[in-house]
């Protein structure tokens, strides 16, 4: 499971709580770094965050569905923009899911656990 974020305490958060579901966890600082990853590793699902360095969470689930290796890779954005608007804006670039911060650990287990099983 990759988990993208430029902000390390969000990254550890994430990481505890996705931990639990017994997963390998990559973790990326941005977006370029977390593109690299997910065209290598090709990992079950990803956890990314909307606003980081390099590339943003919106440009890169757009990178991740143009390439026929990722097309089809779960994601789940996490941001603490969370207006209507913002949501359709992720989920119109190809998220299979948005998360608004602060979101609860239980939550983001239960959705992730979800996709995992899709």
């Amino acid at each position: 499971m990759l988990i993208a974020d430029d902000e390390e305490d969000i990254l550890e958060l994430v990481s505890l709580q996705l931990r639990r579901l017994g997963c390998e966890l990559v973790l990326a600082r941005d977006g370029e770094e977390a593109l690299a990853i997910a065209l290598e590793r090709r990992p079950a699902v990803a956890v990314i965050d909307v606003s980081m360095p390099k590339l943003d969470g919106l440009e890169l689930v757009r990178h991740l569905r143009g390439d026929e290796r990722t097309r089809e890779l779960p994601v789940i954005l996490l941001s603490a923009r969370a207006q209507d608007a913002d949501v359709a804006r992720g989920l119109e670039a190809g998220a299979s899911d948005y998360v608004a911060k602060p979101f609860r650990g239980r939550d983001l287990r239960e959705r992730v656990a979800a996709l995992l099983a899709y």
